[in-house]
C-alpha cells in the first residue's frame, strides 16, 4: 500500500522522517512516498485531503478535522520557545505595525494574533520573512523554522519569543505543528502508521548522529553549523515529539479553544483530535 507522507523541507522535520527515508525502521508493508513543501502549502493542501499523511499546523487543524486526525508522534513543541517576532530597528509595540508572516494559518500567526490582534501582516514565503524585514519593507516578522537560531547573524533584533510567552500566560508548551492521518484510511491502517512514525522519531533519536548527518542538508542557513543545527533539532524533536504527553495535549486545546474564544478560528474545534483517542 502506497502512503504519501508530506512534510517541510526543514531540518527538524528531516531529523524525524531519516529513518523512514533511509529504510532503517521497517515500514509494515507501506510503499512510503515523501513529499515536501512548505508547511502552509501544506495546510492548504489538508483542506482537500491531499495526502494520507501530513505536517500541518495545529492552527489549521480544526478546519480539517473531519478529514483527518493527529497522530501522537510527530509533533513540533516549544517548551519556553517558539516562533519570534524580529525587527531591524527596536520598537515599543506591534501595535498598527507591518508585520511580515509566514501564513495566516500557520500556529506561529494564531499565537501572534493571541499575543497582539492590532496589527497590519503580509503573507510571504517563510523564508523571505527576515529578508522583508531586512529591507524594511517590514516593521517586525514572524521567524518560524531555522530563523530562529539564525536571526542575529542578519542583525535583527528579537522582540518577543512567542513560546516564551505562552509559557509564562499558561504554564505549558507551545504545541505548534504536528503530523496528521486520513480517518478514511481505516483504523488498521491507521494504528500501523501510529507506530510507524513513533518508532521512526524513536529510532532518530537513539542514532542522533546519522539522523542529524541526514538533516542537515535541509538546514538552510545553519548547515554549515553542527552545533546550531543540532541546538533547532533538539528544540522540536525531543520526548515530547514521541508522544505529546497528558500537559502537551491540554496545550493543544487550550491553544484552539482561545483561538476559538478570539475569533481567530471561525469553525468549532472538534473533542476528539488525536487519533489514539478514536
Amino acid at each position: 500500500m502506497r502512503i504519501r507522507i508530506a512534510h517541510s523541507p526543514d531540518s527538524d522535520d528531516a531529523f524525524m522522517f531519516y529513518p523512514m527515508v533511509s529504510g532503517e525502521i521497517d515500514t509494515e508493508g507501506f510503499q512510503i512516498e515523501h513529499v515536501l513543501a512548505d508547511i502552509e502549502t501544506l495546510n492548504r493542501e489538508a483542506f482537500k485531503g491531499t495526502y494520507e499523511v501530513s505536517a500541518i499546523s495545529f492552527h489549521a487543524y480544526p478546519y480539517v478535522a473531519n478529514k483527518y486526525l493527529v497522530l501522537p508522534s510527530g509533533g513540533s513543541v516549544g517548551d519556553g520557545y517558539g516562533p519570534i517576532v524580529v525587527t531591524k530597528k527596536p520598537l515599543d509595540t506591534l501595535r498598527g505595525k507591518r508585520v511580515a508572516i509566514p501564513g495566516k494559518l500557520t500556529t506561529a500567526y494564531l499565537v501572534l494574533k493571541l499575543y497582539e490582534p492590532d496589527f497590519c501582516e503580509e503573507v510571504v514565503p517563510f523564508d523571505q520573512v527576515m529578508d522583508k524585514v531586512e529591507s524594511q519593507e517590514a516593521d517586525a516578522g514572524l521567524v518560524i523554522h531555522e530563523g530562529q537560531i539564525s536571526y542575529a547573524d542578519r542583525g535583527l533584533l528579537k522582540f518577543v519569543d512567542l513560546g516564551q510567552w505562552w509559557k509564562e500566560k499558561t504554564g505549558l508548551a507551545l504545541p505548534l505543528g504536528c503530523n496528521v492521518v486520513r480517518k478514511d484510511l481505516g483504523e488498521e491502517t491507521i494504528r500501523k502508521i501510529e507506530r510507524l512514525m513513533r518508532r521512526s522519531v524513536e529510532y532518530a533519536l537513539s542514532n542522533v548522529d546519522k539522523a542529524l548527518e541526514y538533516a542537515r542538508d535541509y538546514a538552510r542557513d545553519i548547515k554549515e553549523s553542527q552545533e546550531k543545527a543540532f541546538k533547532f533539532v533538539s528544540m522540536y524533536v525531543n520526548s515530547r515529539t514521541v508522544d505529546y504527553g497528558e500537559d502537551g495535549r491540554q496545550a493543544v486545546r487550550l491553544l484552539l479553544s482561545l483561538g476559538r474564544e478570539r475569533g481567530i478560528i471561525n469553525v468549532d474545534i472538534p473533542s476528539t483530535i488525536f487519533s489514539d483517542e478514536v
